[in-house]
C-alpha cells in the first residue's frame, strides 16, 4: 500500500462494491480496515474487520487486529478474548505476530489487575525475544517490573528496572532512555531518596529535550534536502541550455557551409537568441547572488544573536540543577521565570528570521486589501497587554474607527509585533506607551506607537532611519543594523507606506507607521 492509507481506504471501499468472492471480500475488507486503523478511524476499523469470514485464510489476522482495535478503544474484555481465540490457532502466525500479541495480552491484563496472567504473557514474549533485539528487550522488561510493582514486589520490580535502564543507557533509541529514567525517578522517589529521584527527573528532561532537538534536526536536514535538490536541478537546468546552445552553434555552422549570406542571415539570428538567453542567465546569476547574501546574512544573525541567550539559557538550566540539589526551592521559581522570557526573546528572533528569510525569497504571502484598521491594531495590542501588566506599563489606545487602509493584513501584524515588543522592551517599569491612529492625509493615514522609554541616541537613530533605503548586499551587521527594523522597514515599503522615527535619550521614542488609505 507504500504507506498511502487514505488512497487504499478510499479504493478498497470502491473495490468492495464490485467485489464478487469471499475470498477478494476478505482481502478488501483487511485492507480497508488497516488502512483505517492508520489513519486512527477505529470503530470503522471493526466493522471492516468484523465483515472477514471466520472461515477464510484471514481468521487469524481479523482476530489479531479486532483485538488490537479493542485495546486501543480500551475494551479489555473483548481485546482479551479475541486474542485467546487467536491463541488457540497461533502456530500459523509469524513470530512478530505472536510476539506483539503476547505483549497486547499482558497488557489487558495489567489493565484489568490480573497481575500473575500479566505476568505469564509478558514472560511467554520474552522467549521469544532475540538478544540482539534491545529495543523489545528494554520495553518487555519495564512492562514486567511495573507487573512487580504494581503488586509491591519491589525486590522483583527493582532489578528489571535497573536492568532496563542500563540497557536503554548503552542503546541509541531516546524514546527507551526517556522512559527508563523515568521509570527509576519514580523508583526512588517512592523509597525516599529524593536526591537520586531528583537526578533522574533531570535526566528525564534531558532526553526529552534531546528527542526535541532530533526531530527539529530532522525538519532541517529534510529543508536542507529540498534545498539541495533544488540548487541541482537548478544546475541541470542551465547544464541543458548550454548544451542546447551548442547544438545551435553546431547546427549554424553546418548550414553557413551553404552560402556566405545565409550563414550571416543566420548568424545574426543566433547572436540575438544567444545575447536574450545570456541576459536571462545573467538575470539568475543576480538572484542567486543575492539568496546567497540573504542566506549568509541569516547564518550571521543566528550565529551571533543566538549564541548570547542559548549560553544563558544554559546555565540558567545549570543554576535550577544546582538549586534543586541544594533544596533552595524558593529560587527555583525565579530562575524559571528568567528562562522563560529568555525562550520568549529567542523565539521572536526566530521567527524574524523566518519572515525574513520567506520575504527575500518572495515566498512570504502577500495581498494588498481593504481594512478596517482599529481591529487590526487591538488584536496586536490585546497580545502584548499581560507583558505590560508585568512590568508596571501603562498601555493606551486611542484608535479611530472609521478609518480604512489598504494593505496585507498579515505583514502588517509582523510590524506591530516588532514595534510593540521593542517599545516594553525598552520601556521601564512604571513606563507609558500610547498608541493611536488617526488620518494624516488625504493619502494616508497614521498609526503612532509613543513610550516614556530608555530612547535611541543620534548616531544609532541615523542608522536606523537609513534602513529604508538598504538593500540585502549593503547589510553589515558590524554597524548596528538590526533584522526586526530592517524587516519592519522592508514589510512598510513593500506596503507603499512609511515608518517615521523620532528619539531622544532619556525622554522616549516615537514612531508613526504611514499606511496608503483605502480610496487612494
Amino acid at each position: 500500500m507504500n504507506k498511502q492509507y487514505d488512497s487504499s481506504y478510499v479504493y478498497s471501499a470502491k473495490a468492495l462494491n464490485k467485489a464478487v468472492t469471499q475470498d477478494e471480500k476478505d482481502i478488501l475488507n483487511y485492507i480497508s480496515g488497516v488502512s483505517a486503523i492508520r489513519k486512527r478511524l477505529l470503530k470503522k476499523a471493526l466493522i471492516n474487520i468484523s465483515e472477514i469470514s471466520d472461515s477464510g485464510n484471514y481468521l487469524n489476522l481479523k482476530k489479531l487486529k479486532s483485538a488490537r482495535i479493542y485495546l486501543s478503544l480500551k475494551d479489555y474484555d473483548s481485546s482479551l478474548k479475541n486474542y485467546l481465540q487467536w491463541e488457540k490457532t497461533k502456530k500459523r502466525s509469524k513470530l512478530s505476530r505472536r510476539k506483539q500479541a503476547y505483549h497486547n495480552i499482558g497488557l489487558c491484563y495489567i489493565h484489568k489487575k490480573k497481575y500473575s496472567k500479566a505476568k505469564e504473557y509478558f514472560n511467554k514474549e520474552l522467549k521469544l525475544i532475540d538478544y540482539k533485539d534491545t529495543t523489545a528487550l528494554i520495553t518487555t522488561k519495564m512492562e514486567l517490573a511495573n507487573v512487580y510493582y504494581h503488586q509491591y514486589l519491589d525486590d522483583e520490580a527493582i532489578p528489571l528496572f535497573i536492568e532496563a535502564y542500563d540497557l536503554a543507557k548503552s542503546f541509541s533509541d531516546l524514546e527507551l532512555k526517556q522512559n527508563s529514567a523515568r521509570n527509576m525517578a519514580v523508583v526512588e522517589k517512592n523509597r525516599k531518596n529524593y536526591q537520586k529521584s531528583v537526578d533522574y527527573y533531570i535526566e528525564y528532561g534531558r532526553w526529552k529535550d534531546s528527542i526535541w532537538n532530533r526531530d527539529k534536526i530532522w525538519e532541517l536536514t529534510e529543508k536542507d534536502k529540498q534545498l539541495a535538490v533544488a540548487q541541482k536541478q537548478q544546475e541541470i537546468v542551465l547544464q541543458e541550455e548550454q548544451l542546447k546552445r551548442q547544438a545551435v552553434v553546431q547546427k549554424s555552422l553546418v548550414i553557413g557551409a551553404s552560402g556566405l549570406l545565409v550563414f550571416l542571415g543566420f548568424l545574426g539570428y543566433f547572436y540575438r537568441e544567444l545575447r536574450s538567453k545570456n541576459k536571462f542567465i545573467t538575470q539568475q546569476k543576480e538572484e542567486l547572488n543575492v539568496a546567497n547574501k540573504t542566506k549568509d546574512y541569516l547564518f550571521s544573525v543566528v550565529s551571533h544573536d543566538l549564541r548570547s541567550p542559548i549560553n544563558t539559557i544554559k546555565r540558567q538550566h545549570e543554576k535550577l540543577k544546582r538549586q534543586l540539589k541544594n533544596k533552595e526551592y524558593d529560587a527555583v521559581s525565579e530562575t524559571t521565570n528568567s528562562a522563560i522570557a529568555l525562550t520568549e526573546s529567542t523565539s521572536h528572533l526566530l521567527n524574524n528570521v523566518l519572515h525574513w528569510s520567506l520575504e527575500q525569497n518572495n515566498q512570504l504571502s502577500f495581498k494588498a486589501e481593504e481594512y478596517p484598521l482599529k481591529p487590526l491594531v487591538e488584536q496586536a495590542v490585546y497580545n502584548f497587554e499581560e507583558i505590560a501588566e508585568a512590568k508596571n506599563i501603562a498601555l493606551t489606545t486611542m484608535l479611530e474607527a472609521t478609518i480604512l487602509v489598504k494593505a496585507d493584513k498579515e505583514s502588517l501584524k509582523i510590524v506591530l509585533r516588532n514595534l510593540l515588543d521593542n517599545a516594553l522592551k525598552y520601556t521601564g517599569e512604571n513606563g507609558e506607551i500610547a498608541i493611536k491612529t488617526y488620518n494624516d492625509s488625504e493619502e494616508f493615514s497614521t498609526i503612532e506607537i509613543k513610550d516614556t522609554g530608555f530612547g535611541i541616541s543620534e548616531e544609532k537613530l541615523a542608522k536606523i532611519k537609513g534602513l529604508e533605503d538598504l538593500s540585502i548586499d549593503k547589510i553589515n551587521r558590524s554597524e548596528g543594523v538590526g533584522l526586526g527594523m530592517l524587516l519592519c522597514q522592508t514589510l512598510i515599503k513593500k506596503n507603499n507606506g512609511k515608518l517615521l522615527i523620532d528619539s531622544e535619550l532619556e525622554v522616549g521614542t516615537t514612531i508613526r507607521i504611514l499606511l496608503p488609505n483605502a480610496s487612494a
